[in-house]
């Protein structure tokens, strides 16, 4: 039985990254504040292009995108993540009196919903858990772990300590798909595994869009396509040849 090394090193990365960085707070120059971030929306979109690329069955991955995003939509996941955070930002800016520099309630929602997909919903940190999981090797979640940190450390210099409550749904999700990898890989096929990567790769893409204040794509409600892609991939192969 492998340990989920890798899953815990990542997930704390993201939580001491978010505590250095609101530590650093305004004492990182601002005009640091406002070019990472557009850096790393640029890293995400360049990451998505190369999960989507390595798609198999486009209609599937098509599909699977518009469904999700109605059952996303459906069910208010982006309202959710948002009523959540502002339901912890009160308490966490009270305990360590520090609630970030963004004062704006929409930029601020912009950003934390942003970068919560791109912790907790990466094609990386999805392929890295689903790894381990199967066989003990933790090399790609401890190189996420290395981006997570700086991504962390920079967003929590603008949103402030709020930034550390992310490893908690991020080890909980990286834990599912680690302890449930021995179960599902052995079901999939190449194909199935391409176009699921693909999906991820568009969703990180939005992302990079959303982070970089491009265009704010409801990237939480595109979520349970992640739940539909390999089902769909494998009834479109059987069902179309």
């Amino acid at each position: 039985m492998h340990l989920p090394i890798g899953v815990i090193v990542n997930s704390l990365s993201v939580l001491f990254g978010g505590l250095v960085g609101a530590l650093l707070g305004k004492k990182v120059p601002e005009r640091l504040r406002i070019a990472l971030p557009l850096t790393f929306g640029l890293a995400s979109m360049a990451m998505g292009i190369n999960y989507t690329v390595k798609l198999a069955t486009l209609p599937a991955v098509v599909l699977s995108l518009i469904l999700g995003s109605i059952i996303g939509e459906s069910c208010k996941l982006e309202k959710g993540i948002e009523y959540c955070a502002t339901i912890v930002r009160k308490p966490i800016s009270r305990l360590f009196n520090d609630s970030g520099s963004i004062q704006d309630p929409k930029e601020f929602m912009e950003k934390f919903v942003g970068i919560v997909v791109l912790f907790c919903a990466s094609g990386t940190g999805i392929f890295g858990a689903f790894t381990e999981g199967m066989t003990g090797d933790h090399s790609v979640l401890f190189t996420k772990s290395l981006l997570d940190f700086f991504t962390a450390a920079i967003f929590a210099t603008a949103l402030g300590y709020i930034v550390m409550t992310i490893f908690v749904p991020q080890v909980l999700i990286l834990i599912l798909l680690f302890f449930s990898a021995s179960f599902i890989v052995p079901l999939t096929d190449a194909h199935m595994i391409a176009d699921f990567t693909a999906v991820g790769g568009i969703i990180m893409l939005a992302t990079g869009f959303r982070i970089c204040g491009i265009k704010a794509f409801p990237v939480a409600n595109m979520l349970p396509a992640l739940v539909l892609v390999m089902p769909i991939s494998h009834l479109w192969s059987v069902l179309m040849g």
